[in-house]
């Protein structure tokens, strides 16, 4: 009876291994399907990050070879407008702004007042420069006069002389005199120059209290204000925050872009040019290449160059973004390397 109860029941003992078994085979399942997983995701990622990274190996900065852009199209580059003529008008001496007679977008001539600084102690210089050279004028006049009678004073004395009507001292006496008063003219008109060299200095220092325009064109910037004390510019200022106002000849407005070394055999002097600018990006602004700068950037590996517009139009501002297309003149662009040079 006891070695019967110690027997082991058949079922009790193959229904853990069944259980065992199912539950190895879920395991082994799912291990397969994991390499599956990574063998799937290991071979198609180099796939998916082939079109980006050829993608980016065809941009080139600054400028951009797309020759897709159009059929006569051989190069493309962005740029910014900018002006040739452009000048920061400022004092040209220290003082308190009296009246600023312009705004920015007004259009400027050549000469005209655009600020006046306080001048009261200039024009009291003025004043007695003129009247330093009036009293010089007056002393010459009297230096004359006094000469002229020195003159006949000495031809009397000598014909008395003569006549043995007076003493040889006498003539050498008048003689003396007017050699004197002849010195003194030449004095006197030298204190003239003086007198009027001064009234210039007095009227330059005078006019330096007038700021006018150097240039015609239309002002774009005018930080000064009527109470503001205004100087002259000094180096590393900021001409745009220190002076009186800036102006920008609109009819130098020109396009510069810098252009990739690698590309640079494709752009000639007098090329044909096609600009577009961002705020109007379905205008076509016909264009040429005026120059070429024969130096280049070695931080940026780009030669600069310089494209007139070849019609002028209100609608082009300075500082505005452009893109422009370099047009490939038939027969002229060869490769590197083939007795091409700029």
């Amino acid at each position: 009876m006891l070695l019967q109860q110690l027997r082991i029941n058949p079922e009790l003992r193959y229904e853990p291994r069944e259980s065992r078994s199912s539950t190895g085979w879920w395991i082994a399942g799912a291990v397969v399907l994991l390499i599956v997983a990574v063998a799937a995701v290991a071979t198609f990622a180099p796939l998916k990050r082939q079109p980006a990274e050829t993608e980016a190996s065809d941009v080139v900065a600054p400028s951009t070879d797309t020759r897709s852009a159009g059929s006569n199209t051989t190069l493309q580059a962005t740029g910014y407008v900018t002006a040739r003529h452009m000048a920061t008008v400022s004092a040209q001496m220290s003082g308190t702004l009296t009246e600023v007679l312009v705004d920015e977008g007004d259009h400027v001539k050549k000469g005209q007042v655009l600020a006046r600084l306080e001048d009261t102690a200039q024009r009291a210089s003025l004043a007695q420069s003129e009247a330093q050279l009036q009293a010089a004028r007056a002393m010459l006049v009297q230096a004359k006069a006094q000469l002229k009678q020195a003159s006949r004073d000495l031809a009397r004395n000598e014909d008395l002389v003569g006549r043995h009507l007076v003493a040889t001292q006498t003539v050498e006496t008048a003689r003396t005199l007017v050699e004197t008063q002849a010195a003194q003219v030449e004095s006197q008109a030298r204190q003239v120059d003086l007198a009027e060299a001064q009234l210039k200095g007095a009227r330059v220092n005078l006019d330096y209290t007038i700021v006018r325009a150097p240039f015609s064109g239309v002002v774009v910037a005018q930080p000064a204000q009527e109470g503001e004390i205004t100087s002259p510019l000094s180096p590393g200022s900021d001409p745009k925050s220190s002076g009186v106002a800036t102006i920008v000849d609109m009819d130098s407005l020109e396009v510069e872009v810098d252009i990739d070394e690698a590309y640079l055999y494709r752009v000639q002097p007098n090329q044909s040019v096609e600009a577009v600018l961002d705020a109007y990006p379905d205008w076509t602004i016909p264009a040429h290449v005026s120059a070429v700068i024969p130096t280049a950037d070695r931080t940026k590996a780009t030669v600069k160059a310089r494209i007139a517009f070849d019609q002028k139009d209100p609608r082009i501002l300075p500082d505005m973004g452009v893109r422009v297309s370099f047009l490939d003149p038939a027969g002229r662009q060869r490769k590197p390397g083939t007795g091409s040079h700029m």
